[in-house]
């Protein structure tokens, strides 16, 4: 089954994962269509550091929780390309937490990443429990973000499906040599997950180093994975693309009901 983009209410529309997950998880990613933003973040710019009009953000914001009837507000992270991964809902105040990845065993609880070609990836384990959103760039995926996400997860890892959302395709995300030795590093087969490009520049494959960071895990339900947001203007932002541009989100979370 392909990825559907799902039309919701008048604007706001979405990527739904095509995985088996328990019907109580709800998950998408949204595409910048609709929304109030102008100029460079036209659309449905989700990001508030981004210097778009904090009103207008503010107002996509409360069209995404409207018209997707969310259960609470998105827990949303200050995201700084690490492995920091954070419970929700969080006690204490209501501080943004500076974190890339967020879980949760509550129901009504809303995981959130915020992307532009970094990869975002959805979980939630069979039993339909456990959730958890992680924002895996090139640093934070070689980091050990994704482990660190699993790790939460009161299931074993095969009981665990992922869901890999949009992100920059391995035709366009040109990087240097450094970044080949760093995830070479750590495991030498990820060599197959790179193409050389012009010069000394090679062309990742995010989805391939994702995969093989999750399956080395024990993580074999693993959806998704087709897109380029580089290359799809008018679905989605990308900064490599535009510089200066908006944001989107993948959500997850739990009903009650």
């Amino acid at each position: 089954m392909s990825i559907e983009t799902v039309p919701v209410g008048s604007s706001v529309q979405l990527l739904q994962p095509d995985w088996p997950a328990p019907a109580a998880i709800k998950a998408c990613s949204t595409l910048r269509a609709g929304g109030v933003s102008t100029g460079v973040w036209a659309g449905l710019n989700l990001a508030s550091h981004t210097q778009d009009d904090p009103a207008a953000v503010e107002r996509n914001r409360e069209l995404l929780r409207r018209q997707l009837q969310l259960p609470a507000e998105p827990g949303w992270l200050e995201q700084v390309h690490g492995t920091a991964v954070v419970a929700l809902p969080a006690a204490g105040p209501a501080a943004v937490p500076i974190a890339d990845a967020s879980f949760s065993l509550e129901p009504n609880t809303v995981c959130a990443v915020l992307t532009a070609d970094c990869l975002p990836v959805l979980f939630c384990d069979r039993a339909g429990r456990w959730i958890a959103a992680a924002h895996a760039g090139w640093r934070g995926l070689c980091a050990g973000v994704l482990e660190a996400t699993v790790a939460t997860a009161p299931s074993h890892p095969a009981e665990l499906f992922a869901w890999l959302g949009p992100a920059i395709g391995p035709l366009a995300f040109e990087v240097g040599p450094d970044v080949r030795a760093a995830f070479l590093e750590k495991d030498p087969g990820a060599a197959e997950a790179f193409v050389a490009g012009d010069g000394d520049r090679w062309l990742a494959d995010l989805y391939q180093l994702a995969r093989r960071r999750l399956q080395a895990l024990g993580v074999t339900a693993i959806y998704g994975g087709n897109y380029c947001t580089f290359s799809d203007p008018e679905r989605f932002y990308s900064y490599r693309r535009d510089g200066q541009t908006g944001r989107q989100a993948s959500l997850i979370w739990r009903s009650a009901a």
